[in-house]
């Protein structure tokens, strides 16, 4: 199988992506439309491509980006791994997932199991041998001599120039490409004389794996793919598991996901135990700050109250959940509790100047709205610059700011309400707690003293 391979490179790409410097630019040359016209990022370039493409049937077409760094499995988004012992299978299943790449989410599908390398076959039929008194060793090493060949059969010397020379042998090209004649080739028999080869084996022209992969000592073939428009990396991952699962592999058969795929499960599960040590450490921190067991539980009821506006800010902008996100929302945590704070802080020391608790919480949150605001808008005013910044990569980028500024707002009202009424409950509930913690002492103690 042939391939070829381009790398075409974009004009540069503040000349085809609308940013305010371009408009700018082209006001100045007395245009500013310019700076609207034949915009178009990279991501539709490659769509445009694929399109025209399309009408090859016979090719297999994969337009990719180049990746700025490797992690393993190349510049593809998925590296699917299939390993089992029989190659014909191996093939036979990831051709059947390339062609449903459609519905699995997949662009540009491929393997990398080629049977399309023709070669010969001999197959010795060890009855017909065994009455001929033909050894299969021998079939072997005839094949090895003629088809294989051989550097160094013996040597001649001429005596015209005293020089010696090696002789080779092996058949010409056309001939060991002909099984007709290959057929012929006679080998020795025990006890003498010959046979002819195709009297004891039978030729076939069969296609072969142009490479075999291999890895922890098991054959592998690898389905590669992008990930399609609207969809995202981890639940194309799940879809093909899926797809595998409603196969029926054998026993012998398994998978595995490889290259990007692999980091980003690995990456996520990591940000799992930074997203709980976060918690941990705040609630640390803060019950040592409030010196109290319940408060820091109040103010760190604002994260998950945040995380839903964080996806749905996500989903709005037609962003995906991947390491920006993530960081996004691990930064989100971060500043999100820092409203709670504010109120919990005031009306704490507005109870202890001798406020009741209703009043303080009615006080506490009437003077703490407008700092609130104020952090807030400042806040989201910082994370402007990045989300409608441009340049090179800034899409992936804008994603922080996205998850920052959609998750801190969405949240702010929730937060103002949520944050007096649990700290009302949480307090009923520390108060019941601790008249029955004293209750018990007392009776411990009334019942020592009657012993």
């Amino acid at each position: 199988m042939s391939e070829g391979r381009a790398y075409i490179r974009l004009a540069p790409h503040e000349e085809r992506v609308f940013s305010i410097s371009r408009l700018l630019r082209s006001t100045a040359g007395l245009d500013p439309l310019a700076a609207f016209r034949g915009n178009h990022s990279q991501f539709q370039v490659m769509q445009e491509v694929r399109r025209r493409l399309r009408k090859y049937r016979d090719l297999r077409v994969s337009v990719r980006n180049v990746t700025g760094f490797n992690i393993g499995g190349g510049s593809f988004d998925i590296d699917f791994v299939l390993r089992g012992p029989d190659l014909k299978a191996l093939s036979t299943y990831a051709e059947s997932l390339r062609d449903r790449q459609e519905s699995l989410g997949l662009l540009d599908a491929d393997t990398t199991l080629r049977l399309d390398k023709p070669e010969l076959r001999v197959e010795i039929d060890r009855a017909r041998a065994a009455d001929l008194r033909v050894d299969p060793e021998r079939v072997g090493t005839a094949i090895r001599l003629l088809v294989g060949g051989d550097e160094e059969v013996s040597r001649f010397k001429d005596p015209s120039n005293n020089e010696d020379y090696k002789v080779a042998l092996r058949l010409r090209e056309e001939d060991r490409a002909d099984p007709a004649t290959i057929g012929r080739l006679v080998v020795s028999r025990e006890g003498g004389g010959v046979a002819p080869l195709e009297s004891v084996a039978r030729i076939d022209r069969v296609p072969s794996a142009s490479r075999i992969d291999r890895l922890d000592r098991q054959r592998e073939v690898r389905l590669r793919a992008s990930v399609a428009p609207g969809f995202a990396m981890a639940d194309r991952l799940a879809a093909l598991r899926a797809a595998v699962g409603a196969m029926n592999l054998p026993a012998a058969y398994t998978t595995r996901v490889s290259g990007r795929g692999r980091e980003l499960e690995r990456t996520f599960g990591e940000f799992v135990w930074a997203f709980a040590l976060s918690i941990v450490f705040m609630y640390m921190i803060l019950a040592s700050q409030f010196e109290n067991l319940v408060h820091p539980c109040t103010i760190l009821l604002s994260i998950p109250l945040c995380v839903p506006f964080a996806l749905l800010s996500i989903w709005l902008m037609g962003n995906t959940l991947n390491l920006y996100s993530a960081l996004g929302i691990l930064v989100l945590f971060g500043v999100v509790k820092k409203n709670a704070i504010l109120q919990i802080d005031h009306m704490n020391n507005l109870r202890a100047g001798g406020m009741d608790r209703a009043s303080a919480i009615l006080q506490g949150n009437r003077d703490r709205l407008r700092p609130i605001l104020m952090t807030t808008l400042t806040f989201v005013a910082g994370m402007l610059p990045l989300a409608v910044g441009s340049g090179p990569g800034a899409e992936e980028r804008r994603v922080i700011a996205v998850v920052v500024i959609g998750g801190q707002t969405l949240s702010l009202l929730l937060t103002l309400l949520a944050t007096p009424v649990v700290y009302s409950l949480l307090d009923d509930l520390a108060l019941a707690f601790g008249r029955r913690k004293g209750f018990a002492i007392r009776s411990l103690f009334w019942w020592n003293g009657r012993r």
